[in-house]
């Protein structure tokens, strides 16, 4: 990667963006030699073993929320990134599936809300799922069809409902967080030394193959002592871990559906991107092959369940072309609470702000709203 970001980036130019655009560009196709795979394990000199707490969480207690136990975790650090940890795909075999049907079929629901709308009535975004399962069950056609609401879903929010113009949360705009998401990261954060997080708000993104994520850093948040957790599933992708600076080259990484990231101490307020959604390799398919044979060794009080057939079929075909992301983040810390009037905006650069904030392009949005800076058509 060094030697990569040397041969782009000329002195005084904007590193990350540089960089950014080389593993968007679609012709000629970019070298994808220099990305970091974990599930290969230690295959760089960068990479180095992360340190868990398998006390943290009993065995019961991880899989409660469909994870396997602490100490079989795959966990990595990366030299020059403290408080960044990796965890190559920590769940249960059968239980991604479950997640990917909340993702898509129960967190989009009222009174959460999404992109849709921004430009349709509430009575059209009442049940994305159900106004999409024909066109998503359907066996493909010569000829092309309309896609469904689940296709055109870009984002959704959770708990404290982040407002996109203002770049900020409000105690005045909340609904409860989905309980069982709140299990599954109050497991993992345990795990990787943070007890007692608590989960409020939640942002969910929804890539095409042709999604990207502009750079940006995640602190809208009050309290940036907890740490930011991502969770990937579906299709792979390319993400950029940079500095505090653009023109600090970042690192690529791969993504792989079951990963988790989180992001804490320096490593909390770092540039970072998605600039490109690749196909899953060979050997990270077995989502598609997971389906609904989940593990027969559930608990009574397990948040995951076994999801039905009908919903499966749905899900595997949005999956086939498609990726979900879900960051989840604590708010406020002890005894915070939201000032009068918000002006705590995200940064980007030399205290300028954008729009850039764990939304991926929708086209139709970018034509109506300024804040939407994301373009899917970048090279």
């Amino acid at each position: 990667m060094a030697k990569m970001a040397a041969s782009l980036v000329e002195s005084g130019e904007d590193a990350f963006r540089k960089i950014f655009k080389f593993y968007r560009r679609r012709n000629p196709p970019p070298d994808f030699s220099d990305v970091i795979d974990f599930s290969k394990g230690a295959a760089s000199d960068k990479v180095v073993p992360a340190k868990l707490d398998p006390a943290a969480v009993s065995d019961a207690e991880a899989a409660r929320a469909g994870l396997q136990p602490v100490r079989d975790w795959r966990a990595f650090s990366l030299q020059g990134y403290p408080g960044f940890i990796f965890i190559s795909n920590p769940f249960l075999l059968g239980s991604q599936p479950f997640w990917v049907r909340q993702c898509l079929k129960t967190y989009p629901q009222k009174p959460n809300v999404c992109n849709l709308d921004m430009h349709m009535s509430p009575s059209e975004t009442e049940d994305i799922w159900g106004k999409s399962i024909h066109g998503l069950s359907c066996p493909l056609s010569g000829k092309r069809q309309p896609k469904t609401l689940l296709e055109k879903l870009r984002w959704v929010t959770l708990g404290y409902h982040y407002n996109w113009d203002t770049k900020t949360y409000s105690a005045n705009h909340y609904t409860p967080f989905p309980a069982d998401l709140h299990q599954l990261s109050v497991q993992i954060t345990a795990a990787c030394g943070f007890p007692g997080f608590n989960a409020e708000a939640g942002i969910l993104n929804y890539y095409r193959s042709d999604s990207s994520l502009g750079i940006h850093v995640d602190e809208s948040e009050l309290d940036h002592s907890r740490p930011l957790l991502s969770l990937s599933f579906g299709q792979s992708a390319i993400f950029l871990l940079g500095g505090t600076h653009r023109q600090d080259p970042p690192t690529a990484l791969y993504m792989h559906s079951g990963d988790v990231m989180l992001m804490s101490g320096q490593s909390r307020l770092l540039y970072h991107a998605v600039p490109r959604i690749v196909p899953a390799p060979q050997g990270h398919t077995s989502l598609e092959m997971e389906g609904c044979s989940l593990a027969s060794s559930l608990q009574d009080n397990s948040v995951v369940e076994q999801i039905s057939e009908q919903d499966w079929a749905v899900c595997s075909k949005y999956i086939q072309s498609s990726r979900v992301n879900v960051t989840v983040r604590q708010v406020l810390g002890p005894g915070q609470s939201f000032p009068e009037t918000a002006s705590y905006h995200q940064r980007t650069d030399a205290g300028q702000t954008d729009g850039y904030h764990d939304r991926p392009a929708d086209r139709k949005m970018k034509r109506s709203r300024s804040c939407d800076s994301v373009d899917n058509d970048e090279t």
